[in-house]
């Protein structure tokens, strides 16, 4: 649930009272990022659940937008409203009158943007991982948010996260822990020393690149970063020293390069 982060300042719109029947009451609710913090104005989704009499919970009433209200017979509910990834919920006993409550989220909207030196890294060729926590901590984890792209505002609950930033599909990653505060929007840097390789099989210097061809960029202990097929295949590869391996008419071709931090550039091997 990716969205945007509503100004904090705002009031929260103004709702028609709902339609009464005899016996009924009104559950009038708003959503704030905390105590004495601005109210949250859009991109909320309210459920209500009647608690049912073997206790278990219905949902009875669904919303979406800013403050809200229902009319409902008297009764125990329990509300859940959300907030992108952030969610509160609240027990709430409707006697026939008008009952207002405020459930608290203390979130806060992160977005993401990748850049190797001084140059931003295009839409759609760096994605984001995000995990709730510190890297450096313990224990098998899940990400909470995957496939985040840059510019995306992600709504979480106050706290600490790390990104893993994936630019390219094959080893550049970077690792970055950050922190989110309610109410406020955290823009993120991730800098990746990374460039764009584009592979070449040639019969000499500057010669026509030949079709067909098979890679396997590896590293110099041999382990393999990446495979392709093609004439012109490119590769984003973290700065440093690879080797690249062409196969093509049955023979078996290769070549070392190094790659440099911020460099695009192409990497010709010679079928010789």
């Amino acid at each position: 649930m990716l969205q945007s982060l509503p100004p904090a300042a705002s009031p929260g719109p103004v709702h028609a009272a709902p339609q009464l029947s005899p016996g009924q009451g009104i559950l009038s609710l708003n959503a704030r990022f905390g105590r004495d913090m601005a109210v949250i104005n859009g991109g909320l989704d309210w459920r209500v659940f009647r608690i049912e009499q073997n206790g278990s919970p219905k949902l009875v009433k669904e919303e979406k937008g800013g403050a809200s209200s229902f009319a409902l017979p008297p009764g125990a509910y329990v509300v859940n409203v959300a907030f992108g990834l952030a969610t509160a919920t609240k027990a709430v006993q409707l006697r026939g009158e008008t009952v207002k409550e405020v459930l608290e989220i203390p979130a806060g909207g992160l977005r993401i943007e990748g850049r190797v030196g001084n140059a931003r890294i295009p839409h759609g060729h760096i994605s984001f991982e995000i995990y709730k926590g510190s890297q450096f901590e313990p224990g098998d984890k899940r990400p909470i948010a995957t496939g985040v792209m840059t510019g995306d505002v992600l709504i979480v609950l106050e706290g600490s996260y790390y990104i893993v930033s994936n630019y390219g599909d094959a080893n550049s990653t970077v690792r970055s822990d950050i922190r989110v505060q309610a109410g406020k929007l955290t823009d993120t840097t991730v800098n990746h020393r990374a460039a764009i390789i584009t592979l070449k099989l040639v019969n000499e210097r500057g010669g026509e690149a030949r079709a067909n061809t098979q890679w396997s960029v590896l590293t110099p202990g041999g382990d393999v970063i990446k495979e392709s097929i093609g004439a012109f295949p490119r590769v984003i590869l973290a700065e440093g020293e690879y080797r690249a391996i062409a196969r093509n008419d049955d023979k078996t071709y290769e070549g070392a390069f190094r790659v440099v931090n911020g460099v695009d550039t192409e990497v010709e091997i010679l079928a010789q």
